[in-house]
């Protein structure tokens, strides 16, 4: 009985890893979100700073408190439908979910001190730091995705994540840098997120 019982252990734990090893990434619909919701909050950024839109400079502010609440909203349903499907619960999945988790709580808090910076001192040049910030945490995401998943051209977006982290740096005094961030984030979030959408399909989850 204890040998059946050892064999039917290792099919078990057998079948767990091929289902870990085979398992698509399930982040792709957040990916989706997060361009969609914050390339128009950038859109918008930019439409303020450019004149293009006659409003309070501070309308920038509630912009993007906009943006986060709907992507929080969106992220609860995504996270839910996420969870319901299969491999959700594998070693990379998680894995990947919580190197996308970090990069979301160190955006949030970052801009939460960089935000008190500017209020305490009345100096908000550290917020040209922001965007460089972003691409650099997502091309670290990336990269942790890559290595759990055996994704090799996940490796690129890293790359051109961090590429984009200096463009950002290179341009922070111009206005064309909301543009260009909207750009980015369509080649490192949306495509890739589009991308992984695909793959589920394609394997039936």
């Amino acid at each position: 009985m204890t040998h059946e019982n050892d064999i039917a252990d290792i099919a078990y734990v057998r079948a767990m890893a091929e289902e870990g090893r085979y398992a698509p990434p399930l982040n792709g619909p957040i990916m989706v979100a997060a361009a969609l919701i914050f390339g128009a909050a950038s859109l918008g950024q930019w439409a303020i700073q450019s004149g293009l839109v006659d409003v309070t400079p501070w309308a920038q502010l509630w912009v993007w408190l906009a943006a986060g609440a709907a992507f929080t909203v969106a992220l609860v349903f995504l996270i839910r439908s996420a969870r319901r499907k299969p491999g959700a619960d594998t070693v990379r999945n998680n894995a990947i979910s919580v190197a996308w988790s970090g990069v979301g709580y160190l955006i949030f808090t970052v801009w939460l001190s960089m935000m008190a910076v500017g209020f305490s001192t009345g100096d908000w040049n550290a917020m040209k730091l922001m965007p460089s910030l972003v691409f650099a945490a997502y091309g670290a995401a990336w990269l942790v995705a890559a290595a759990m998943s055996g994704i090799k051209w996940m490796n690129a977006v890293a790359l051109l994540s961090f590429g984009g982290a200096v463009a950002m740096g290179a341009m922070a005094d111009r206005v064309e840098l909301y543009l260009v961030f909207v750009g980015l984030l369509m080649l490192v979030a949306l495509l890739p997120g589009l991308v992984l959408m695909r793959r589920e399909a394609a394997r039936g989850v």
